[in-house]
């Protein structure tokens, strides 16, 4: 925090940064919709020669791919009818994402006929998610959310994926805590933020992980109820969204989960684990598939908890929790030790750099090597293609590839470190805590002041 209060951004300048996103939102869908048509086959699919063009003309984008192989183009209600084989295929309507993303892939393709009107459903809906997420990062950290209306991981990743939503999930949590200054209660606007993390939760997964520390900024704040209070209210949301389809269709529901599971490391994963070991991460070496099972999960937590043990070493000295800064921390943890790391996971940690103040060279520099890897993959994948499948490591698209997985994964290490100790770049209106906002007949965990450090 500044340790002063700064004016917020006005109607006008929101209004701008929002029109500036929708503008970059609308030339990221233009630059995916070149592989749309001209033509379409019996099924929908675009052509001629999409297979080629999707990678050779950087247009590739899992919506368009992913109208085949899911019954997307059948229009099946995902999970309930579905299932996995023991092959790994996913049948039946089942998706790999969790449920809210699956339904919005399912509401994406309602009326579509082909894998273009797919891209367009989609694109509809998953706009005024990105807009939300520009007005409220424009609210808490002002012109600094211009890093996400004019970055290039909208442009590149907007309607790659379904991670808007997830985003404005993470984000309107950081606002429903620090962005209004209310007379609502400390705890109140924590469980709200609690439950939109659960919801991001049911979108993307990651949001979820950020409950133990915004659990602790509330312990650290108030009472133990309150931190209790928070997670209860994320673990009843995970279980309201998800319950329906394990009851409807639980093989279906389970079989999400089971495909991530069973993904291997391989040339697609983009991960340290394939380009860190090869050619040991060949995807039949099953020796070192279990291994890369078992370590990576476990270095993923180990970072969770040294995240959170440094965020509570920051706590003692300072008497504020930094719950913000060990969520990009845990995040950073999460994309350099997990096995896959897909391209637009770069729109999950843009947010923190508007949050918190780190330096624009930490910045460029990660987004430098994001878009080496982002758009050097696809003409990679082409490479191999035109080379029927050879795993060609040289050449101007491998060499991008390489610069991007290990540029990335150096700022990664140090960017979790950079973001323990930054501060926020917004006010923060749970500042303006009294004691009132205690809840009658609640417990102090801790006293308000504590000899050298700022009341809490």
């Amino acid at each position: 925090m500044t340790g002063q209060t700064r004016r917020r951004l006005g109607g006008a300048g929101l209004l701008l940064l929002v029109l500036l996103t929708w503008l970059t939102m609308l030339a990221s869908f233009e630059n995916k919709a070149r592989c749309i048509g001209p033509v379409f086959d019996s099924e929908g699919r675009s052509g001629p020669d999409y297979d080629v063009r999707k990678n050779r003309d950087l247009c590739y984008t899992d919506v368009q791919e992913l109208w085949l192989g899911r019954d997307i183009n059948r229009h099946v209600v995902p999970y309930v009818n579905g299932a996995i084989t023991e092959d790994g295929t996913l049948v039946g309507g089942t998706v790999e994402y969790p449920v809210l993303s699956g339904m919005l892939i399912w509401a994406g393709a309602l009326f579509a006929n082909t894998d273009g009107g797919f891209m367009l459903g989609t694109a509809l809906l998953l706009a005024p998610f990105g807009l939300v997420t520009a007005w409220l990062l424009g609210r808490l950290s002002r012109w600094r959310a211009l890093l996400w209306a004019l970055g290039p991981p909208l442009f590149l990743y907007a309607f790659h994926n379904w991670d808007l939503p997830a985003v404005a999930c993470a984000v309107g949590a950081v606002a429903v805590l620090h962005g209004w200054r209310t007379p609502d209660q400390l705890v109140r606007r924590a469980t709200w933020a609690g439950v939109l993390l659960g919801l991001g939760f049911a979108f993307k997964i990651y949001p979820g992980v950020f409950v133990a520390p915004l659990a602790l900024y509330v312990l650290t704040r108030g009472t133990r109820a309150g931190a209790l209070r928070v997670v209860a209210a994320s673990i009843a949301t995970v279980i309201a969204v998800n319950l329906p389809f394990a009851v409807l269709g639980y093989e279906g529901w389970r079989a999400s989960f089971t495909y991530q599971q069973l993904r291997t490391v391989d040339a697609t994963t983009n991960s340290i684990w394939y380009w860190g070991f090869r050619p040991a991460s060949d995807p039949e070496n099953e020796a070192f598939q279990a291994l890369a099972d078992r370590l990576s999960p476990a270095l993923v937590l180990l970072s969770f908890a040294v995240a959170l043990g440094v965020g509570w070493w920051r706590y003692r000295r300072t008497g504020v929790y930094p719950w913000v800064q060990v969520s990009a921390a845990m995040l950073a943890g999460f994309l350099l030790l997990h096995k896959v790391h897909s391209p637009q996971y770069a729109l999950w940690l843009l947010p923190f750099f508007v949050l918190l103040r780190v330096r624009w060279g930490w910045i460029a520099g990660y987004l430098a090597a994001d878009a080496a890897i982002g758009l050097g993959i696809f003409r990679w994948f082409y490479t191999l293609r035109v080379n029927s499948g050879y795993q060609v490591y040289d050449g101007l698209a491998a060499q991008a590839v390489v610069v991007g997985v290990w540029g990335r994964a150096a700022l990664l290490v140090a960017l979790f470190g950079v973001f323990l100790a930054a501060e926020t770049t917004f006010d923060d209106a749970a500042d303006d805590r009294t004691e009132a906002d205690s809840a009658p007949g609640e417990d102090r965990l801790l006293e308000v002041g504590h000899p050298g450090r700022p009341a809490v």
